[in-house]
């Protein structure tokens, strides 16, 4: 039978998701974890393979197995041998064709900024801390020259191993919340270090550096050398991913970060 599950995950202490022969990873937990309640080994495939320090809201995965147990079983029982930065969220049989991977219509990545004279022990390894006033206005409205179907190459990364740039980025958008920003950007699939490398160009606009037509210019010219920095792993989230309605998955995460930043209320629009 296969089933796919939710999973949650702080990425700091691991070589990201994939599972690693010298380095620990969030698959090798996972499968562990799900292994142990099975009692036979177990292989995952998840949506979005994320890098070393990159966290997860809304990571989702499929496994299958002979063994027969109730939903709680698998939740409760998997998340008593998961270390506490890893954790379920939700269970649920699904067809022997649903793929994680490849069923998923769009992935929705957020980038955390700590726009801060100071630093927060509470934050370390969970937002990316930015020191200079930052107008998320002007990144939000730099930002918008990237919506569409378009060859990302100059926010590529050098050792990505996609057979194409192009991917269709379907919104982004730059929103404040007090001391916080929030990059959110949704797309059909991304390149490696495609959201990092965004969010390093849209630091530069956004602290004066750069003026708000750059990106679409840096877009255009497909040079990742003159694109901004790549930007630190500690503030990327794969918040959500989304399949078709009769996949049976449950809906996207909620659009709050209030478990990351404390917000109590939605955040605010661009500006």
């Amino acid at each position: 039978m296969r089933f796919a599950a939710g999973i949650e995950y702080a990425g700091t202490a691991y070589a990201g998701w994939q599972r690693q022969t010298s380095a620990p990873s969030v698959q090798a937990e996972v499968e562990r974890a799900l292994g142990f309640v099975a009692d036979h080994p177990v292989k995952v495939v998840c949506a979005g393979r994320t890098d070393t320090g990159v966290h997860a809201l809304g990571q989702v995965i499929h496994f299958d197995t002979a063994a027969v147990r109730p939903l709680r079983g698998w939740l409760f029982g998997a998340n008593t041998r998961l270390p506490q930065d890893i954790a379920l969220r939700w269970i649920v049989p699904v067809a022997d064709d649903f793929s994680a991977r490849y069923a998923a219509l769009a992935r929705t990545y957020r980038y955390v900024i700590l726009n801060s004279p100071t630093r927060s022990p509470l934050l370390s390894g969970r937002a990316c801390l930015w020191h200079a006033p930052l107008d998320a206005g002007r990144m939000h409205a730099a930002l918008q020259a990237l919506v569409g179907q378009h060859d990302y190459s100059a926010f590529r990364a050098a050792e990505c191993q996609s057979h194409s740039p192009v991917r269709r980025l379907e919104r982004i958008e730059a929103r404040r919340h007090g001391a916080f920003i929030v990059l959110t950007v949704t797309a059909n699939a991304f390149l490696h270090h495609m959201v990092r490398n965004i969010a390093g160009s849209a630091l530069a606009v956004g602290e004066g550096a750069r003026p708000v037509d750059w990106l679409g210019a840096v877009l255009a010219g497909r040079d990742r050398a003159v694109a901004g920095m790549t930007a630190p792993a500690g503030g990327l989230y794969l918040a959500a991913v989304r399949y078709p309605p009769d996949a049976g998955i449950p809906p996207e995460a909620p659009a709050g970060l209030s478990a990351i930043i404390g917000a109590s209320q939605p955040l605010e629009g661009p500006g």
